[in-house]
C-alpha cells in the first residue's frame, strides 16, 4: 500500500481528479474525514506546511505540496514530478510611490516565509530585518510596519487593490509530487507507477 499526503483546498480536489482518472473510479473524502482508502492507496488530508515533514519522516510515503513550501521547509524529499496545479510566484511587493528599498541599509521585509526571504536578499547582499507573519502580509507596508512584503501572488489583483506593487519574482511554484527516498527504494515499482500514469494524464 501507499501512502500519500494531500494538502488541504483546491490543490486537494485537483489531485484527487487525476487519481480518479488513473483510477476510473469516484476518489473523494468523506465529511470532515483526514484519511481515504481507495485500492491500494491511502490518501491523507494535512495542512499545506506539513506535508513535507510526513513525508520526510515516512508517514507518507508521497506528498503533493507547492514548490514554495519545499523551498521555505528545506525537507529532505525526492521531487518527481512537477503537476503544474496551483501555479503561483513568490514576489517581493512594496508601496506603488515608495522609494526603492535597495536605499535603505536595513530593508524591513513582513513575510511568512522567512527563510526564502532571507536566502534570496542575502543572494544580492541586502541587509534585511525579517517580520514573521501568518496572514494579511499586503497590510505591513500601509500601516508602516515594513518596508516590503514577500508573498505569494496568483494574479496580483489582492496587492494592487492594496496599492502594491511587484518589484520581483523571487520564485515561480506550482505543486510536486515528491517521495520519501526510504519509501521510493523499498517501493519503487508502485512509486514509478503513480509517477508514470500521473505524466500520461498531465
Amino acid at each position: 500500500m501507499l501512502t500519500i499526503a494531500l494538502p488541504k483546498g483546491r490543490i486537494a480536489t485537483q489531485t484527487l481528479e487525476l487519481f480518479e482518472k488513473i483510477l476510473q473510479q469516484r476518489v473523494e473524502f468523506e465529511n470532515r474525514k483526514l484519511i481515504l482508502h481507495q485500492d491500494n492507496i491511502r490518501f491523507l488530508l494535512v495542512r499545506n506546511q506539513d506535508v513535507p515533514a510526513y513525508v520526510e519522516h515516512q508517514a507518507a510515503d508521497l506528498g503533493v505540496v507547492g514548490l514554495d513550501v519545499l523551498e521555505e521547509s528545506s525537507s529532505n524529499v525526492m521531487r518527481l514530478l512537477d503537476l503544474g496545479l496551483g501555479k503561483c510566484r513568490v514576489v517581493v511587493g512594496s508601496l506603488e510611490n515608495a522609494q526603492p528599498y535597495t536605499q535603505k541599509p536595513i530593508v524591513k521585509v513582513a513575510t511568512k516565509m522567512v527563510n526564502i526571504t532571507k536566502s534570496y536578499f542575502a543572494s544580492k547582499a541586502i541587509a534585511v530585518e525579517t517580520i514573521k507573519l501568518y496572514g494579511s502580509i499586503e497590510l505591513a507596508p500601509l500601516v508602516g510596519l515594513s518596508d516590503v512584503i514577500v508573498d505569494i501572488v496568483e494574479t496580483g489583483e489582492t496587492m494592487a487593490q492594496n496599492h502594491l506593487k511587484i518589484d520581483e519574482v523571487i520564485l515561480h511554484s506550482s505543486a510536486y509530487l515528491v517521495a520519501n527516498s526510504n519509501s521510493f527504494y523499498a517501493k519503487q515499482k508502485g512509486i514509478l507507477q503513480v509517477k508514470e500514469q500521473l505524466e500520461k494524464i498531465l
